[in-house]
């Protein structure tokens, strides 16, 4: 149900932020400059009018996710740090401090699957159109990098073992006794395999390797035949799940490398540091000029890089209602050569280039510190939200806390550049007045 409107006429015992706050703080002035009631309006529909318990406001679950990125923080962090700065509070539509959670950190999760891609994409608009005609630029820089799930690193044992775990808590909460549990059986084995490199262990930690894989096929056709029909129905994912990594080898494609995040998929970009990375694959669109993120798309597949440009282009059009007349990309997008009206530029041999597209292709690796700023400061290196949509939405609040946050620096440049021009007038008066009148005696 929606909240009801606070009556921001009532005067209270207390002065207001507007008279306590600095109107030259960052935030101060991004809560003026963020249309605040597109989002009232969109969102609205998602709420009951008629019944239920009155949901937090609007603003203020939009503000919170803005602020938990755009200060690379937890959703228990940021409903924590909110209780403490007035900032946070008068930016997410406060009138008074409030020395209280704003909500419990689960409602994050809840408003977040609320409203979904498509209202995270909403956040992402706007926070283009507070960059104003930066964002306007025609030519842009495209290129791909993969977002990593907060799994662990994936290998058969630990697999196996997850899928003896899963089956005994299912066997618990059904109350089903298995023939045998295996406890003891996995711990000897789990050193064994723990000992592989000493003197003839290999061929042991093989061995053992194998047999944890036939105690978790024995343990998963044991629930198939003791599990009543409709209970079996109701976990027959997760045992299919199950069955698909005890059949899966070494050269199959489309593996399942995490049971509780089995969408992800494995990247190998030939990186030294990290031969493989395990995730979702993310294509960023950055103006070539102002480094303003126009475009950032997640997908769950391992699909060339030229195949993504399509989506890519759609998404850039439907957020800024501009078609790009040229996107300069790396090698890896080679295929492509224009999408719609869109041309594809890649580099290669070409004797009669112009020094104007030499100039872009070499402005072309800007976009390489965007993706790591996004990675290190803007929670894309490791994603925490789960699932598909889990991926979608943290790329969009990554790249939007990124475009707010180029916003901010921008009015701190500003600022600087106006006290550093009165310094210099006041500096070249003083010396037009009194240099005159020095007298240097040697």
């Amino acid at each position: 149900m929606l909240p009801k409107q606070k009556n921001t006429s009532q005067l209270g015992f207390y002065s207001s932020f507007e008279e306590q706050l600095s109107h030259d703080h960052s935030l101060y002035k991004l809560a003026h400059e963020i249309n605040w009631q597109t989002f009232d309006d969109a969102f609205s529909k998602h709420y009951s009018t008629r019944m239920g318990k009155p949901a937090k406001p609007i603003r203020l679950m939009v503000s919170l996710l803005i602020l938990k990125q755009l200060r690379n923080l937890s959703d228990e962090s940021i409903v924590e740090h909110w209780s403490e700065n007035v900032y946070y509070q008068y930016f997410s539509g406060e009138i008074y401090f409030a020395p209280k959670l704003p909500c419990v950190p689960t409602e994050l999760v809840e408003f977040r699957k609320r409203i979904g891609t498509e209202g995270v994409e909403l956040i992402f608009k706007e926070s283009i159109r507070v960059n104003g005609k930066d964002a306007e630029d025609d030519h842009l820089s495209g290129d791909t990098t993969i977002q990593e799930k907060n799994i662990t690193y994936p290998t058969d044992d630990k697999l196996y073992k997850k899928i003896i775990h899963e089956c005994r808590t299912i066997a618990d909460e059904e109350g089903i006794e298995l023939r045998r549990s295996y406890t003891h059986t996995i711990r000897k084995l789990s050193i064994i395999q723990r000992l592989k490199k000493n003197k003839n262990g290999a061929k042991k930690a093989r061995q053992a390797s194998k047999k944890i894989k036939t105690i978790a096929g024995v343990l998963v056709r044991e629930l198939h035949r003791k599990l009543p029909a409709d209970r079996l129905n109701y976990y027959s994912q997760d045992l299919q799940l199950f069955e698909k990594v005890l059949a899966q080898q070494k050269s199959d494609s489309n593996k399942t490398y995490s049971l509780h995040e089995p969408h992800v998929k494995c990247y190998t970009k030939g990186k030294d540091h990290k031969k493989f990375e395990f995730g979702s694959k993310v294509s960023i669109l950055v103006t070539q000029t102002t480094g303003v993120i126009v475009g950032a798309l997640n997908f769950n597949s391992t699909e060339h890089d030229s195949k993504t440009l399509e989506a890519a282009v759609e998404q850039y059009e439907r957020l800024t209602d501009r078609k790009a007349k040229s996107i300069f990309v790396d090698r890896g997008y080679r295929g492509a050569s224009q999408i719609k009206e869109t041309k594809i530029n890649a580099p290669k041999p070409d004797k009669n280039i112009t020094k104007q597209k030499r100039k872009r292709h070499g402005r072309r690796a800007a976009i390489e510190p965007v993706i790591g700023h996004l990675k290190q400061d803007y929670r894309m290196n490791r994603n925490f939200l789960k699932g598909i949509i889990g991926d979608e939405i943290n790329v969009l609040l990554s790249a939007a806390a990124m475009n707010f946050k180029r916003r901010i620096n921008l009015w701190r440049t500003e600022a600087n550049l106006c006290w550093k021009l009165i310094y210099q007038i006041l500096l070249n008066a003083y010396w037009n007045l009194f240099a005159p009148k020095i007298k240097y005696t040697f």
